[in-house]
């Protein structure tokens, strides 16, 4: 991923190593790639992340740290 781009946080982890975190290209195109920050994996394409964005946390635990760690990036 190149230096273009937006960190945010998911509902669900990385399959690979479990982190929440991932990067996506400030563009965010919805067919653009959303790649783990932690582990670099491939995860989904944007428009994928932000379904699951829109359909929100699994609990409300999850729904502050979102909002926490979202909120730069709105």
């Amino acid at each position: 991923m190149s230096d273009l781009s937006t960190e945010f946080r998911l509902p669900s982890g990385c399959p690979s190593c479990g982190s929440h975190r991932m990067q996506v290209s400030e563009v965010k195109n919805p067919d653009d790639k959303v790649f783990c920050a932690s582990c670099r994996r491939f995860v989904c394409l944007w428009h994928e992340a932000e379904s699951a964005l829109e359909h929100g946390p699994s609990s409300e635990t999850e729904a502050l740290i979102e909002k926490v760690t979202n909120r730069k990036s709105e």
